[in-house]
């Protein structure tokens, strides 16, 4: 396991790479001081995971995160000294897997990082049904493909176990808290923000109008509901 940490104060690497190393043995870690030094680092080294501070001195971590999802899918862990929802959601709609906040501690950021990694490495959910259909949407719960109007959706794995959880359910209202534990974990139950975020992904996907919904409605207040249809 190689993770790459992102930050310009060397203590704050020095850190992380210690904290790994006691509690998490087979692990390497490597850092990087500034964006273009991290984005180099990805096509060199080919990490497993990014921990990636939002100040940097050269383009802040939201920058370096777009130019990053050009080319790499590898799951990023963005740190911040601000406690803000606002950055927060505006890290995971740039494609972030998760979110901490500084100062934290190890035990919390070994955790998450796990969580990270488990849920993207997690076989996507299976079912006795072959199938599901609604409308211009087909998913094969075999293949865990879904299509629109016969062309394969491009899905994160995350995307795909969300919709699954709704489609599963459909006509049914899912609460906020249970599609988190389902989806992401029984860690982030009060993590709402990052439902939001990823329904809004689907829906975006899908050609869904949250106003005039044919797929995803929301139940303000509870949660989401897959429109059941004949």
């Amino acid at each position: 396991m190689l993770i790459l940490v992102v930050d310009d104060e060397p203590d704050v690497v020095e850190s992380i790479r210690l904290g790994f190393t006691l509690q998490w043995r087979a692990v390497d870690v490597i850092g990087a001081a500034t964006g273009e030094d991290a984005l180099d680092a990805v096509e060199r080294e080919r990490p497993d995971l990014m921990l990636l501070d939002i100040g940097l001195p050269d383009i802040d971590g939201f920058a370096v995160l777009r130019r990053l999802r050009e080319f790499s899918d590898v799951p990023v862990l963005m740190l911040t000294a601000r406690d803000d929802t606002i950055d927060k959601v505006r890290g995971l709609e740039l494609g972030a897997d998760d979110y901490i906040t500084k100062p934290f501690n190890h035990l919390e950021l070994l955790a998450r990082v796990r969580a990270v990694l488990r849920r993207l490495d997690m076989p996507a959910p299976v079912t006795r049904a072959p199938s599901f259909r609604a409308g211009d949407l087909e998913i094969d719960f075999t293949s865990h493909e879904a299509r629109l109007r016969g062309e394969r959706m491009e899905l994160t794995p995350t995307e795909y176990k969300l919709l699954y959880h709704l489609v599963r359910n459909a006509g049914h209202v899912m609460q906020h808290g249970t599609l988190l534990a389902k989806v992401w974990g029984r860690e982030y139950v009060d993590e709402v923000d990052y439902l939001r975020v990823y329904v809004r992904r689907l829906r975006d996907k899908l050609g869904d109008d949250p106003d005039r919904p044919r797929y995803i409605r929301t139940e303000r207040g509870l949660g989401y509901r897959f429109i059941a249809t004949d």
